[in-house]
């Protein structure tokens, strides 16, 4: 099983979801910003350092949101997603694009399949808050 984390990016309401590159497995699903956490790093570190690497950007981990244990053909992944804030604008350095989304929005788009518990739990949060 690979440890993998992601930032759930919050700026005035809305959240960050990048589109995975065209020539990588899942190619142009989307996905919450994020990568594998490396030997010796805390999934934390492995959270800011992805999105450094990948996005130019500085991400705060704080709140888990949600753990997430998937299998796909070639992979089985545990995703733990934090709930992040954020210094500066991201880039879109690796990624096929960048967009900033209302919650109750994410059901539009087509994100990993190991991502679409989250999605489900953000519609359902939403919803709940009167937003859909």
């Amino acid at each position: 099983m690979v440890e993998v984390v992601a930032a759930l990016v919050w700026r005035d309401g809305k959240i960050l979801i990048c589109r995975r590159p065209a020539d990588k497995a899942r190619a142009l699903l989307w996905e919450f910003p994020g990568g594998k956490v490396e030997v010796g790093e805390t999934k934390q570190q492995a959270l800011v350092r992805e999105c450094r690497e990948e996005l130019a950007f500085e991400v705060v981990p704080g709140s888990v949101f949600c753990e997430v244990t998937h299998t796909y053909p070639d992979i089985t992944i545990h995703l733990t997603l934090f709930n992040c804030t954020a210094k500066g604008e991201p880039q879109r350095l690796e990624h096929a694009a960048l967009k900033w989304v209302q919650p109750q929005d994410v059901t539009a788009y087509e994100f990993c399949p190991a991502d679409k518990v989250i999605v489900e739990k953000l519609y359902a949060l939403a919803k709940e808050d009167g937003h859909v």
